[in-house]
């Protein structure tokens, strides 16, 4: 790897540990693709939180999506560390679904909810749905579907994680936050898990980030007021073991 992709990977390995393990638990040859693509979702997803200033918080992402759509365009690509080893990995349908990432996230910065059920539904695909179909295109994969599944449902893995936090900061972050609803939310994660099966074996590298969406998932169908406690997640050991067999099926 270069220096740049070296420092993208240094950026994962502090802000997301998570992807960064999923990362490191694939073929050497993946992981050039998957650093820069990881260390760009870390800077455009932690850019609404970093300042109050919501015109700042606006700018941040603003350049985000100028420097995508550079990278779609096939010329001139702005130097940066995360941006330029990008360029390198990106085609322009890629390039184009990173720029609807960004996008996405200016619900982040603001504290109005979600306006209904399908506004969540296109936050989830295209956050974290995008960023799993451009990590498997740069690796090789043409078909979209399997891949906006299993994104959609790390997704909310990880949404669903994080609810305790943004109740404190004042956001509402579900549209029925219900015991019964969540679990029904739970379980339309898992059968888009099912739904997706295992995919070719070129772009398995990419499905790993979703290591642990199924556990959660299914820990929160069966028992929602989990979430409401912050009482998801998975032991060492299970991480261990999950990741290990994620790497070697091709399975989430």
């Amino acid at each position: 790897m270069d220096q740049d992709t070296i420092a993208c990977a240094q950026l994962v390995e502090r802000g997301d540990p998570d992807r960064f393990a999923a990362a490191m638990a694939a073929p050497v040859a993946a992981r050039p693709v998957l650093f820069p693509i990881y260390a760009f979702n870390l800077e455009v997803a932690r850019a609404p939180w970093v300042t109050q200033e919501t015109m700042i918080a606006e700018m941040r992402l603003q350049w985000w999506r100028d420097a995508m759509d550079e990278i779609a365009a096939g010329g001139f690509v702005r130097r940066h560390e995360v941006v330029t080893p990008l360029a390198h990995v990106l085609d322009a349908r890629g390039a184009q679904l990173l720029e609807t990432l960004v996008a996405a996230r200016r619900w982040d910065i603001y504290r109005d909810p979600f306006e209904d059920a399908g506004h969540f539904d296109r936050y989830l695909i295209e956050t974290s749905g995008h960023l799993m179909l451009a990590s498997a295109r740069a690796l090789g994969a043409r078909d979209e579907a399997p891949y906006l599944d299993i994104g959609w449902a790390a997704g909310l893995a990880s949404f669903l994680r994080a609810i305790p936090e943004l109740e404190r900061q004042g956001r509402v972050p579900l549209v029925d936050g219900r015991d019964e609803a969540v679990a029904k939310l739970a379980q339309d994660g898992l059968n888009r898990l099912k739904r997706a099966g295992t995919v070719a074996k070129p772009a398995r590298p990419a499905v790993l980030a979703a290591w642990q969406a199924g556990p959660i998932l299914r820990q929160a169908a069966a028992e929602p007021q989990r979430v409401k406690d912050g009482a998801l997640g998975l032991s060492e050991f299970q991480r261990r073991t999950r990741l290990s067999w994620a790497a070697l099926t091709g399975r989430v």
